[in-house]
């Protein structure tokens, strides 16, 4: 294991520890991600307060956290990692997907979540994507919280124009938060959950120039991640759930 620093010089490689109550789950996860590429385990706690106490020994890039564990929760665990150790991210690896699991480790600061039937390699992925800014979420999750959006109230507007997936957006004139049209166009289609590649392939420009877009319009909207910025297109309106749009044909 190498001492504490910043996310690692190898080319690709993400520092993590493993957080779980549970020896064999927790031996079972550091074998398996110890066999794939980019990923280092440099630590494995036994609970929430020994999570903190290897943060802040180890620095690593991720931590990847059970939720309901003894001394110290996986929630308030992640509280304080993220309030003490901005550089170091929190995914959630639970046995638990519901509401009251879900919505209190994500409001504390995790910035992926996954179950425990998530495979290695889904595992690698969802590190990667919090370290480069997105939200590492299983479908599941991802459609949850989507629902979750839908049920908000401020967001039912009149289509406008031919988006992707038929989910409309308003006009320039419109847009809120100084958003340019091209700015929209790609929350559209980050809100329709296209990676920057595919983003770029839609609307024929490079995934540079996406990226670009992309951390304009987080700073516009004043959102940190993919997540915040799906529930800022649904709250002003610029995407509409796919169960209001009139059946094809109808105005």
């Amino acid at each position: 294991m190498r001492g504490p620093g910043n996310r690692s010089e190898d080319r690709g490689v993400a520092r993590v520890i493993v957080a779980d109550d549970q020896s064999m789950v927790r031996e079972g996860i550091v074998l398996v991600l110890g066999l794939l590429p980019g990923i280092e385990v440099v630590g494995a706690a036994r609970d929430g307060e020994e999570a903190v106490a290897l943060t802040a020994e180890l620095a690593p890039d991720v931590v990847l956290m059970d939720l309901r564990m003894p001394r110290c929760d996986g929630v308030e665990a992640t509280r304080r990692i993220r309030a003490e150790h901005p550089g170091t991210e929190v995914v959630v690896l639970t046995t638990y997907a519901d509401d009251d699991s879900l919505f209190p480790a994500l409001r504390a600061g995790a910035r992926g979540y996954l179950t425990k039937d998530a495979g290695g390699e889904e595992i690698v992925r969802a590190v990667h994507d919090v370290l480069d800014g997105r939200a590492g979420l299983a479908p599941a999750v991802q459609r949850r919280l989507l629902e979750e959006l839908m049920v908000e109230p401020d967001r039912r507007r009149g289509p406008v124009g031919d988006p992707p997936r038929g989910r409309p957006r308003r006009q320039a004139a419109a847009l809120p938060d100084g958003l340019t049209e091209r700015e929209a166009e790609v929350l559209v289609l980050v809100a329709d959950g296209l990676s920057n590649q595919e983003i770029g392939a839609r609307l024929s420009i490079s995934t540079a120039t996406v990226k670009t877009h992309i951390n304009n319009l987080f700073a516009k909207a004043g959102v940190r991640d993919r997540v915040q910025a799906v529930r800022y297109a649904y709250r002003h309106g610029l995407v509409v759930p796919p169960e209001e749009q009139p059946p094809d044909g109808v105005k």
